[in-house]
């Protein structure tokens, strides 16, 4: 199956051109904490050249990836490189404190100015304010002068071109996409084929003209491997009970000779509130798997079977034992 590029649509209200679908480089930040494997630099490099390469126009990251090492390591390619390629849309997030959890505007600041570093570039595409729930005083991020205002001057000194909320929680999240105005959105594991946390607040943001970036499609990576070679869901080792909802979606797949991976992805692509999908990837072929099962013959008949499936709408990472990044 060959592999081209993928369509393109706008952010939002802004005036960006996006891919549907987006590259998120959380592993190769090396965290086996997370996706239970770890990640070389070379490897590193060798999958930021293929998303410059690639059909994709969006790449994803944070600060807070492998405590720097994604930006740092996408800064290596794009030094390499010299520059950002044309038509590029580069996507970071502001982080809290690493040692106090603040979310202070000196400390969203303070994040950007290492995330430019890192990266090496003056300026990012998009800039979200990203994962509030673990803020020491949550108040610090949504008072004046605080974490999300300091967003906003950010972006009005030009060093942003649109800015976002990126987050877990949706009962965290609602409240802020209530009072205050983003250009976009990442919800993650929340929307998926076993799983519809989230879908009240995607459909709040969708009317209220926020690109919505549904991040996490394959729930961790067990619709991209396969529940029987990665036994993980959410980012966590996963019991039986756990991955029964995610082994009859694969039965039904393989009824089809549809690849479980092409499934996950185009339930989020093919849904029209979702602006872009964000496939976090560790590997080059990685890259180049994602972009064929967005274009993956899936028939409708599997489509109906999926649609007759229950799905839950717990928060799925509620059990998570959560680990920083070091």
């Amino acid at each position: 199956m060959t592999t081209t590029s993928i369509e393109q649509t706008r952010l939002g209200r802004t005036g960006l051109a996006v891919s549907r679908v987006c590259y998120g480089t959380g592993p190769i930040g090396h965290m086996p904490e997370v996706y239970g494997h770890g990640s070389s630099e070379e490897l590193a490099y060798a999958t930021v050249r293929a998303i410059f390469d690639g059909p994709s126009n969006f790449m994803d990251t944070s600060r807070n990836y492998g405590a720097g090492r994604s930006e740092e390591r996408i800064g290596h390619v794009i030094r390499e490189r010299g520059g950002i390629p044309s038509g590029f849309v580069l996507a970071t997030k502001l982080d809290r404190d690493p040692d106090t959890n603040a979310f202070t505007a000196d400390a969203m600041r303070r994040s950007l100015e290492k995330s430019l570093v890192a990266l090496g570039v003056d300026r990012v595409g998009l800039l979200h304010i990203h994962d509030p729930e673990y803020a020491a005083d949550l108040d610090e991020v949504t008072r004046p002068g605080g974490g999300i205002e300091e967003l906003y001057k950010i972006r009005d000194e030009g060093l942003c071109g649109a800015i976002g909320l990126a987050a877990g929680r949706v009962d965290v999240m609602m409240p802020i996409l209530e009072r205050f105005d983003f250009d976009a959105m990442i919800t993650h594991n929340r929307f998926t084929l076993v799983n519809r946390n989230a879908e009240a607040m995607i459909d709040y943001a969708a009317g209220k003209g926020i690109a919505v970036l549904n991040a996490a499609p394959f729930a961790g990576g067990v619709f991209a491997k396969g529940s029987a070679a990665s036994p993980r869901y959410v980012y966590q080792e996963a019991s039986d009970d756990m991955l029964r909802p995610v082994r009859a979606v694969e039965a039904i797949c393989a009824r089809h000779g549809v690849p479980p991976g092409a499934v996950a992805l185009q339930f989020s692509m093919r849904d029209p509130r979702i602006t872009s999908t964000i496939c976090g990837v560790g590997r080059p072929e990685e890259v180049t798997g994602v972009a064929e099962w967005a274009t993956w013959p899936v028939p409708a008949a599997l489509w109906d079977e999926i649609a007759a499936l229950p799905a839950s709408s717990d928060d799925p990472e509620a059990t998570r034992d959560y680990v920083a990044p070091s």
